[in-house]
């Protein structure tokens, strides 16, 4: 123990000091140490810490760039000592000496300062003027307004206008070109205000962000293009397809025939006037008459249009002159107008009231006024004009109105009400305008209106009345119902009866009961007694009785010859007391209906006859003519036979009365109808008319 190792020691002692000089070493790297660069925010405040030194004990530090805005405070810690802004230094450079004993080291710190949005954007100009003409395209560009923002971000931009908000657009929210967005028309529009805001955010940012906004006014103003033509005043105007057209009706005047008006003639509504329809260019007009003044009645001021009489005219009429008015340089544009001018004879008398105040009683709308004075009589309103004085002074041409109202109306004289107005008593003025020549005349007018109960003036006493009358109509009505139906159910009896004849005339259409049957026609029998009531109804005027008498069976050789050429059925003959009791028996059964009739019918139960003006000559029916014996007779009578020769003649006619056979054929057809002509009979008893139809 008491010897050591000397290897030993010198270990020990090495390795001591290599501890010194690594704790030496460390202290140094410690020493004057610090993060770089740094940052910090602008719009700082004064004494902000930048950064901290890391030092060792003894160490001190001072910034060799004095110049700059910062400082060392509590030995080591960086402060600020301004407010920095991004937008004048974006970084600086701090230079810093460590100083420890003997020795010191140089070190640099860089700064950086943060940009922070704090600048809000800025326009050019507070107002801007810009001009754009009338029916520009759409999209057209009407200029471009940039806003500016230190900060150096994105601007969004929004545009707005109150008086027309969709004239105008933006090209982008970040692209501040405005566009037009549809065509303005000068006469409509002369000015739009446009308010154009930019922000620094985007439109839809969260409202906790910090924005700025800035904003400007853009003033366009519409500039007129020549695009339409001259517009005669007072005119009408119109809009078609964005067209706007203004119509005129034309101007009138009237002028004295044989007499020259001095001076510039009166028209209406007004003088010849027109004005450019592109009002903000209002190009000066000129005026002409184109047509209707061949006779060189009149003249025009091209400056004016005012016309003027070069010498009377001695025609009556309407004279229309054709105006043309065209812009003084651009003349491709014009417009044209009539001008009628009427030639009157001159007139001597103004129309005139027959009274100078009326008055009338209105109780309802579209009643008829009332003469106040008598309520029974309507108020007539009428003038007179002296120069019709041959007609009793009535004018065709006088029309009235009532001035300053349109609540009431004059047609033909007589004043109605057109509105419902409360009771009161209204005072007005009439007005008669010969339109002939545009004299007036005026009388006062006063009208009390009233109220005559409801339902057009009638009232619970006029209601009653006319109820009462209703029911008294209405019950005799009734009266007469009851006695038709008294009448008709008293006439039944009347319809059993043909109702029986009916039947009977049935039982004649049977054949089987009628072949072989002869009968006498009563019909041609000429008596004296009968020739009252006969008429002109045969041929060559032969008058034939239109009596019918119950038909009588006729023997003779013919209706032999008729029953060999029949069936086998049995031939009845009556006698002319059997033939009326038959038909008094039948009159239960049957409707018996005449013989003889003046027109051919096929209907069941007529027998038809026919004469000489009714045979159609291409029938195919055998016709046999009556001859026209009783001609000869009427000669005779003229020639006044005595009364012998007449009863003889009268006798003779009852033996040869004319006979009407029937054949076996169907009776009711009307075919085989036979005649007996009592002519004949002294030369052939055998000879016979004979119809086969």
């Amino acid at each position: 123990m008491d010897s050591i190792d000397p290897y030993l020691s010198v270990g020990k002692l090495f390795i001591c000091l290599l501890l010194v000089l690594l704790q030496a070493s460390n202290a140094a790297s410690q020493s004057c140490s610090f993060n770089s660069p740094v940052q910090l925010q602008e719009n700082n405040n004064v004494g902000d810490v930048v950064t901290t030194i890391s030092i060792t004990p003894g160490e001190t530090i001072i910034i060799t760039n004095t110049e700059m805005p910062f400082d060392i405070i509590n030995g080591n810690q960086l402060i600020a000592t301004k407010v920095l802004d991004y937008e004048e230094t974006q970084n600086y450079a701090v230079g810093i000496r460590c100083t420890l004993g003997s020795g010191s080291i140089s070190k640099t710190i860089v700064v950086i300062v943060q940009n922070v949005n704090d600048n809000a954007p800025v326009f050019g100009k507070d107002l801007y003027q810009q001009d754009v003409k009338e029916l520009s395209d759409i999209n057209s560009v009407v200029g471009q307004f940039s806003a500016t923002d230190l900060d150096g971000t994105v601007l969004y931009y929004t545009l707005t206008s109150e008086s027309e908000p969709d004239a105008f657009k933006l090209t982008s929210q970040s692209n501040p070109e405005i566009l037009v967005n549809r065509p303005l028309d000068y006469d409509e529009v002369k000015e739009v205000r446009l308010i154009l805001e930019a922000q620094d955010t985007p439109l839809a940012s969260p409202p906790e962000a910090p924005s700025f906004t800035a904003t400007t006014t853009i003033m366009i103003s519409i500039i007129d293009i020549d695009n339409r033509p001259p517009w005669f005043e007072p005119c009408s105007r119109q809009t078609i397809n964005e067209a706007v057209i203004c119509q005129n009706t034309g101007y009138t005047g009237n002028i004295n025939l044989n007499e020259q008006e001095t001076g510039v003639l009166p028209l209406n509504p007004g003088p010849v006037y027109a004005i450019d329809g592109d009002v903000g260019i209002n190009e000066a007009i000129t005026y002409s008459i184109i047509s209707g003044n061949e006779d060189e009645l009149f003249q025009m001021n091209a400056n004016t249009g005012n016309i003027t009489m070069k010498k009377p005219t001695d025609v009556v009429g309407e004279i229309v002159l054709t105006v043309l008015a065209a812009q003084s340089k651009n003349t491709h544009q014009f417009a044209t107008t009539t001008v009628t001018i009427r030639v009157l004879v001159k007139s001597l008398h103004a129309p005139e009231f027959q009274k100078p105040q009326y008055e009338g009683l209105i109780t309802s709308v579209g009643s008829m006024a009332l003469d106040l004075t008598n309520k029974d009589q309507p108020l007539h309103i009428i003038a007179t004009d002296e120069d019709y004085i041959g007609a009793g002074g009535i004018n065709p041409n006088i029309t009235y109105s009532v001035k300053g109202s349109s609540d009431f109306v004059i047609i033909g004289g007589y004043l109605f009400l057109t509105k419902d107005l409360p009771e009161s008593s209204v005072s007005l003025q009439v007005v008669a305008t010969d339109t002939s020549n545009d004299e007036t005349a005026t009388a006062a007018l006063r009208v009390e209106l009233t109220s005559m109960g409801p339902a057009g003036g009638f009232g619970i006493v006029d209601m009653a009345a006319l109820g009462a009358t209703l029911g008294v109509l209405l019950f005799l009505c009734v009266l007469v119902i009851g006695l038709l139906v008294y009448r008709i159910r008293r006439g039944n009896t009347a319809w059993k009866k043909i109702q029986e004849a009916s039947m009977f005339r049935s039982s004649l259409g049977q054949a089987n009961q009628k072949e072989g049957i002869q009968y006498t026609n009563e019909a041609f029998q000429n008596n004296d007694d009968d020739r009252s009531s006969t008429g002109s109804g045969g041929p060559q005027g032969r008058s034939v009785s239109t009596s019918w008498h119950p038909p009588k069976p006729v023997e003779n050789s013919h209706s032999e010859e008729m029953s060999q050429s029949s069936s086998a059925q049995p031939r009845t003959r009556f006698s002319d007391n059997a033939s009326d009791s038959g038909s008094d028996r039948a009159d239960n059964e049957k409707e018996v209906k005449p013989i003889l009739t003046k027109e051919r019918r096929v209907e069941e139960g007529y027998k038809s006859v026919w004469f000489k003006e009714d045979i159609d000559p291409n029938a195919k029916e055998e016709v046999v003519i009556i001859p026209e014996n009783r001609n000869e007779h009427s000669d005779d009578e003229d020639e006044g036979p005595s009364s012998d020769s007449r009863e003889d003649e009268d006798n003779h006619l009852q033996r040869k009365s004319p006979k009407v056979l029937f054949a076996e054929t169907d009776l009711d057809s009307g075919l085989g109808v036979k005649f007996d002509d009592p002519a004949d009979d002294s030369e052939d008893d055998d000879d016979k008319l004979d119809f086969h139809l």
